[in-house]
Order: structure tokens, then C-alpha cells, then sequence
């Protein structure tokens, strides 16, 4: 077992002692896409939920990925099961087009796809501890429901964010709110959950579809609709979900204060996460 686990193409070992090929087609374009969870018990959390994504991911990318669900389930196993023991593991995979000669067209059919995997320790952020965010307009291409590589505009602004001693960045398009750096983000108004709508402008994440979920569970109404900055500032509470940290407060955007008005529901929704993550990572 190692603390950090690599694989490519079946290889296994040491995360830091695994190499990719120089002609490897996520190196030079960005020509793949990945998905990421948190693993406890050696459980992947919602991994149906990211292969579905994952599948989709390759279709509108157009690589001919022809692992099967059952095979990558497997091959995911795998590497978890190399890992030492940890309360809970991070684990990412991406697959790229494959390896080629540099050249911008797709390669022949001959060249097969590759799948990268790694796995390793990880701390969940504790939920009670708030996010403090800033505000930058979304520079992105209208790919962003396509869980791509290509992170260069989310890397600057999250980088942005840290400088400013910040969690996160949240991106708007004129006043529109889209997403933040590598999370979504809703708000609760009025005691209605609200976020944005899986169209181009937003990853469809896996998080942000479980609080929805669970909302309705609650009885709490939801709606799809997007939401501009004055109506984030302005909003009862302020919600940022991820696969690594999932559902966390907003107290302060650009250093100016928000939420804190509906602890109630906030509390309600991040308890029934935390219960439902728990649940569903049982050992099996």
C-alpha cells in the first residue's frame, strides 16, 4: 500500500513515482476530461453520479472512451484498495483522447483513449466554518457543463482568491452569477433553495444536484433560475458545493458580509448532506 496512489493505463504505484507520456494528448491540449470524489471506508461517495457525468463528459467531447461502467468501477476499486488507511480519501481519474503525435485533429482510429487515476488522504472542511469569497467575471468558453481540463481561467481566479486570503471565487457574466472557481453556488431567499441552471454556462454538479434533492426532501421549495450579483449579496444565505468540501456557507463576498439569515435551513440542508454522505460510505 502507498499513501498516494497513481495508475495509468494499468500501471500501478507510487503517485509520485509515475510519469505520463510525453505525447499524451491532455498534456499539450487539455484533450480529456476528469471527475473527482471523496472515498471513506473505501466507499467512493455518489460514484454513479460521476460516472454518469463522466460518460457525458465523453460523448460531448467526442472521445471514444469504451471501458464499461462495471470495468472502471473496478479499475477505480482498485486503486482505493492500494491506498493506506485514511478517514477519507480523495480520488480523481481523467481520461484523455490518447497518445499521439502533437497535431491539432483528431488521431486515427488506432490511438485508444488513457485513463489516469489517484487517490489520496484528504480533510473535508468542516462545515461550520464559512467560506469568504470574491467576485470576478467568468472569462470561461461556453463548454462549462463539460467536465473538462481546460481549468486555465478557473486556476487564475482561484489563485486570485487565495492572494486575497479567500476560499473561493464566484463568476458572473455581466450581472449574471454562473458558478464559482471549482464550485457551484445557490442562495436561499425567502426560504426558496435557488441556483442556476444546468445550461453551458455551469458544470451540472453532483453536489449541487444532491442539495436540490435533498431540498425537496425537506420541504423546501427550489428553482432553477439564474440569479444576478445584486441578488446574491442580497440573499438570506449563501451556499458553495463541491464533491471535496460539500456544503458550505458564504459569510462575506469582496469582503463585504452576506448571508447569515436563514441559519435554519442552512443547518437543516448541511446536516442531511453529512448524513447522507455518511450513509451512503458505509463499508459494504
Amino acid at each position: 500500500m502507498w499513501k498516494n496512489v497513481g495508475y495509468y493505463n494499468g500501471v500501478m504505484g507510487p503517485l509520485e513515482e509515475m510519469t505520463v507520456p510525453m505525447g499524451d494528448r491532455a498534456l499539450y491540449f487539455g484533450d480529456g476530461i476528469y471527475e473527482a470524489t471523496c472515498v471513506a471506508n473505501r466507499v467512493p461517495f455518489a460514484l454513479d453520479d460521476h460516472l454518469d457525468r463522466m460518460y457525458n463528459s465523453l460523448r460531448l467531447l467526442e472521445i471514444p472512451f469504451t471501458m464499461e461502467r462495471e470495468e472502471i468501477r473496478g479499475e477505480l476499486q482498485k486503486v482505493i484498495d492500494q491506498a493506506e488507511d485514511s478517514p477519507v480519501h480523495f480520488l480523481y481519474w481523467q481520461i484523455s483522447r490518447g497518445v499521439a503525435m502533437r497535431n491539432h485533429p483528431f488521431p486515427g482510429g488506432d490511438v485508444k483513449p488513457t485513463l489516469m487515476i489517484y487517490v489520496k488522504p484528504h480533510t473535508m472542511k468542516p462545515l461550520d466554518k464559512p467560506y469568504h469569497l470574491i467576485s470576478m467575471e467568468d472569462i470561461r468558453f461556453k463548454l462549462c457543463n463539460i467536465k473538462t481540463l481546460n481549468l486555465i481561467p478557473s486556476v487564475l481566479a482561484n489563485q486570485r482568491a487565495v492572494e486575497q486570503g479567500c476560499d473561493e471565487a464566484v463568476l458572473h457574466r455581466g450581472s449574471r452569477v454562473t458558478e464559482c472557481a471549482h464550485s457551484n453556488i445557490s442562495i436561499l431567499k425567502d426560504g426558496v433553495l435557488q441556483t442556476a441552471p444546468t445550461d453551458e454556462l455551469i458544470l451540472p454538479g453532483i453536489t449541487r444536484k444532491h442539495l436540490l434533492a435533498l431540498a425537496k426532501e425537506l420541504g423546501i421549495p427550489t428553482l432553477e433560475k439564474p440569479f444576478s450579483m445584486v441578488e446574491l449579496m442580497n440573499a438570506d444565505e449563501v451556499i458553495v458545493t463541491s464533491s471535496s468540501a460539500l456544503c458550505m456557507k458564504a459569510a462575506s463576498i469582496d469582503r463585504i458580509p452576506v448571508g447569515g439569515k436563514d441559519p435554519q435551513r442552512l443547518q437543516a440542508l448541511q446536516n442531511a448532506y453529512l448524513e447522507k454522505f455518511n450513509r451512503e460510505t458505509q463499508p459494504r
